[in-house]
């Protein structure tokens, strides 16, 4: 279930402040901003899966609010209050998820999409205990930093950046593909999980080979550029408690 459609429900009633929909859009623009990548009206329409014309409604509004701002080329920043409010958001979902995965123990590739429909109706008081029962975590179970408690690394690679024949460790799983549960599905039922050394292979014709233990596994090259990690010499698995294993 995408963002817009979960979250689309609430009500605001003060018009300086960011619907619920809105609030979607700058956790969305804050995850491609920390890819490092131009925000654009079209990523923007896929990740949310809206047509362009809702997009660009959606940003004049956060425009006129103040939140988002474009440069020279046209692409789309967070002003400082807009990234305040795009934090806050990722830190709820993210503590959610691990409040879901560690104590209600809802599957891996599920509390995504169950923290999406929870998040918009988080109350501070109920959002301080959950806070206080996961307070040893510092990334959500896909291994993606919970702002204020972990930072995301600048070494990471996509592991459809690595090079052949060199060891791989997963770090963590990219937001986008929370979107699509069949993603999260795959990666779970083929051990694709934060903590998990991987060795590159050459490249099939129809996609991206890797070695994990015994197990030769091959994934598209959408699914491989949404997995990060590092490139080592020699295999290192993390505490993969603390990834989500």
């Amino acid at each position: 279930m995408s963002h817009s459609s979960a979250r689309a429900s609430a009500t605001t009633t003060d018009d300086s402040q960011p619907t619920p929909v809105e609030r979607s859009y700058l956790e969305v623009i804050a995850y491609l901003e920390d890819r490092h990548e131009p925000v654009i009206a079209a990523q923007l329409a896929r990740w949310m899966r809206v047509r362009p014309p809702t997009v660009t409604h959606t940003v004049h509004r956060l425009e006129d609010k103040g939140f988002v701002c474009r440069d020279s080329a046209g692409a789309l920043h967070l002003t400082p209050p807009g990234r305040a409010i795009a934090e806050h958001v990722i830190r709820r979902h993210r503590l959610l998820e691990r409040f879901l995965y560690d104590i209600l123990q809802v599957p891996w590739h599920a509390v995504h999409r169950e923290a999406t429909l929870l998040e918009p109706a988080l109350s501070p008081t109920l959002e301080a205990h959950i806070d206080a029962l996961v307070s040893d975590a510092t990334v959500c179970p896909h291994g993606n930093p919970i702002p204020g408690r972990g930072e995301q690394s600048h070494d990471d690679v996509r592991l459809s950046a690595a090079p052949v024949g060199g060891w791989f460790v997963i770090r963590r799983i990219d937001e986008e593909a929370g979107e699509d549960s069949c993603t999260l599905q795959l990666l779970w039922t083929r051990g694709l999980l934060p903590g998990t050394p991987l060795v590159r292979l050459p490249d099939p014709r129809d996609g991206i080979a890797v070695r994990r233990a015994d197990r030769r596994i091959v994934l598209s090259r959408r699914v491989a550029g949404l997995i990060w990690g590092t490139c080592q010499e020699q295999p290192v698995v993390e505490d993969q408690d603390e990834a989500g294993q």
